[in-house]
């Protein structure tokens, strides 16, 4: 049994597919299809049902496919030591960030970093807050950008940057005409939001005492910021967007900007990590780049903002 074929076998359980595995696995599929073929004779059992489309993990295989992925976080931890240990900038780093954070924040610093940085191999999933929060504890994932919440007691937390939230409003609405936001302006409009379980918006909905926040899923289901921006400027309705995302707009675009009435609505936006994380090196690197990418305005709360 190696390492190897740990990884094959975790990569056929998440693709559900040999080739597919294969490919993310730089093998071709002979190859990977050989190798777990020649675990599962050494272990004498079954571990994927080729019976099912898509493939499926057996009883028994579904146990070891759990202790396959703990063996891996385990080895990888021995690499994470050695490169602490010698202060690298460099090797792979898997890193989790919110989709509501992701398009206006990665084209800032990964470039840069990357460039900077060329043995370092930065994993980046888009992610939300629970998943997250479940793969920074077992050891799947690194490290988490995200919006701050009250219930990270059991991770480590560090500031990046606050960021404001802004109204987005089509021509049609009744707010185009005003300067400012108030919460109690929105009973009656009819607002695009992101689903629950999203931080950007549950926050949102509590700060605004939103409460017809379905009204909007009634008729757009499962969609995304950059869809609900399409949909105001094509002149329906109003959404929200993050401060980095104003900077990438157009002159016609900003035209549909509205600020919130003070105290402006700010969400936190932090890098989570584990209490037994060990790249630090690393970490405070990824850090410092963010840092450094964003307007010096956002690195601490203003007076005329709330945290939300």
């Amino acid at each position: 049994m190696t390492l190897q074929q740990l990884e094959y076998i975790l990569a056929v359980e998440r693709y559900r597919h040999f080739t597919r595995a294969a490919e993310a696995c730089n093998v071709t599929q002979p190859t990977l299809s050989a190798m777990i073929q020649k675990l599962e004779d050494e272990l004498d059992v079954r571990i994927f049902d080729r019976t099912q489309q898509p493939i499926a993990p057996t009883p028994a295989g579904i146990l070891i496919l759990k202790q396959a992925r703990e063996v891996l976080v385990q080895a990888e931890r021995i690499n994470n030591i050695i490169a602490e240990e010698k202060h690298a900038v460099a090797g792979k780093f898997t890193l989790g960030i919110l989709p509501t954070i992701a398009p206006y924040l990665l084209p800032r610093f990964f470039p840069a970093l990357t460039k900077k940085f060329p043995h370092l191999d930065l994993r980046v999933s888009e992610m939300k807050t629970s998943d997250i929060k479940r793969t920074l504890l077992t050891g799947e994932l690194e490290a988490g950008i995200l919006a701050d919440l009250p219930d990270f007691e059991e991770y480590e937390m560090t500031s990046l940057f606050y960021e404001q939230y802004f109204a987005y409003v089509s021509r049609e609405s009744s707010l185009f005409e005003k300067s400012k936001v108030k919460t109690s302006d929105l009973a009656d409009q009819e607002l695009w939001l992101l689903d629950e379980g999203h931080c950007f918006r549950d926050q949102l909905v509590k700060f605004c005492q939103i409460k017809s926040a379905q009204a909007s899923q009634l008729t757009y289901n499962l969609g995304s910021m950059e869809t609900f921006m399409r949909m105001v400027e094509s002149g329906k309705g109003v959404t929200f967007i993050p401060g980095l995302a104003v900077s990438q707009l157009s002159d016609a675009q900003r035209e549909l900007v509205r600020p919130f009435a003070l105290p402006s609505p700010t969400r936190h936006i932090v890098m989570l990590t584990s209490r037994d994380f060990i790249r630090h090196t690393v970490l405070n690197t990824i850090v410092e780049e963010i840092r450094s990418s964003v307007p010096k305005a956002m690195l601490s709360l203003a007076t005329t903002q709330v945290a939300i």
